[in-house]
């Protein structure tokens, strides 16, 4: 996936009878702060900073715990996990069956739960059906399977298009998907978490397990990207 795939996501709202509907970026930031005129700080992340700046100095807060927890969630908690979970189901026939049984206790044999993870339903991608997971409402994201949500995925246009507009949303992230592929968007809620199981790519069958974990991307494991072949695959 290129770098400018979220970037156009959070540029083009849809348009024409929906216009209206859909947010732009500057009205989702608008909306979400509920200041419509205020223009500073227009990014949250000033406004996290200046608390965690606040909370440092009156000595409440440790900034080595604030970046051990963070490295946690991008690194150790994030989509590592997910990675080796999709893995396993690619080298473990029976622990893919288990996982697309009942996502939630399969992703507990690997040791990952925990908050924002207790409900998971796993959706496999196949040759004819591509699934893209968002959240309409809000931002419900798998934490303990793949860490902190990218803030593309928290943004109203994303959450808007994603089902309005699915294949433009996933071209726009530069999967342009066949047309006789269905798309099946799913929709998170605070009861339930999806993660994609993708595709296996072509070449990749002399891999060991943690190699295959190390091919495996966040993005995928939400729907917005596939897997890429190992270098050296045949095409």
């Amino acid at each position: 996936m290129g770098q400018d795939g979220p970037a156009r996501v959070l540029k083009h709202a849809a348009t024409g009878a929906v216009a209206g509907a859909v947010p732009t970026p500057m009205q989702a930031q608008n909306q979400d702060h509920d200041h419509a005129h205020q223009l500073v700080p227009s990014d949250p992340a000033l406004r996290t900073k200046a608390l965690e700046s606040l909370l440092v100095e009156k000595g409440l807060v440790d900034p080595a715990a604030l970046d051990a927890l963070v490295d946690a969630y991008e690194n150790k908690i994030g989509p590592r996990n997910g990675a080796r979970v999709v893995a396993r189901a690619w080298v473990d026939p029976a622990y893919k069956k288990r996982l697309l049984s009942d996502g939630g206790a399969a992703i507990s044999e690997l040791g990952y739960a925990g908050a924002q993870g207790e409900h998971m339903v796993v959706v496999e991608n196949s040759a004819k059906v591509h699934n893209l997971v968002v959240c309409t409402l809000c931002s419900c994201y798998p934490w303990p399977v793949l860490g902190l949500p990218p803030v593309w995925y928290k943004s109203a246009p994303y959450r808007s298009r994603s089902v309005i507009d699915p294949r433009g949303v996933l071209r726009e992230f530069g999967l342009d998907l066949p047309e006789d592929v269905e798309v099946r968007v799913w929709d998170s809620t605070a009861e339930i978490r999806y993660l994609v199981l993708p595709e296996r790519p072509a070449g990749s069958e002399a891999m060991t397990e943690e190699g295959l974990a190390a091919l495996v991307t966040r993005d995928a494991m939400i729907g917005v990207a596939k897997i890429a072949p190992p270098e050296g695959a045949k095409a």
